[in-house]
């Protein structure tokens, strides 16, 4: 079974694409362990970790975060500092400016994390998944009943995101949880 300390040393094994910094993109359908994993990777390697529920436009957002994904990580690249709006969702909208620097390693988390548009740029691309049923009760833990028909919603959408990106089967590492 793939670990933090396995992504860790794969990403240090790799040459940095995004200017100076390594990218890790730990990618993977909603509720798969994809943040505990960020989380446990940043631990090691004393990385920073970008968050994707950060950047999603809201519930409809997953088809539109590519240009915000790539307006961060294009400064990164260059050798100079991201920037993003963190999207509030308790507010849905967009709130504070954030800043992220050049470093030795970055991870990039979520839903599309590792989609075809910045590829290049990917050191190591990690595919977190766990069983559906699974993946549905973490959701809905975490967000809430309320939420129901918008994770059903989201389910369906990031698995025809998923089919056109093919990500899994661009995924140096797989991880299977639950």
């Amino acid at each position: 079974m793939t670990t933090a300390a396995d992504v860790v040393a794969h990403a240090r094994s790799r040459p940095a694409r995004l200017g100076s910094t390594r990218l890790v993109c730990i990618d993977g359908p909603a509720g798969s362990g994809k943040t505990t994993l960020a989380s446990r990777v940043a631990e090691l390697a004393g990385a920073s970790v970008v968050h994707l529920d950060d950047l999603y436009p809201g519930w409809e957002g997953l088809f539109e975060v590519d240009r915000i994904v790539l307006d961060l990580l294009g400064p990164l690249a260059e050798g100079r500092s991201g920037r993003y709006r963190r999207f509030d969702w308790a507010n849905y909208e967009f709130a504070e400016r954030r800043v992220v620097e050049p470093a030795a390693l970055l991870v990039l988390e979520g839903v599309g994390s590792g989609n075809q548009g910045w590829r290049d740029l990917v050191g190591t691309l990690v595919w977190v998944e766990a069983p559906e049923a699974v993946r549905f009760e973490r959701g809905l833990a975490r967000d809430g009943e309320s939420v129901r028909d918008r994770w059903v919603q989201w389910m369906h959408d990031e698995a025809r995101l998923f089919a056109q990106q093919r990500t899994r089967a661009a995924a140096d590492l797989v991880m299977t949880t639950g």
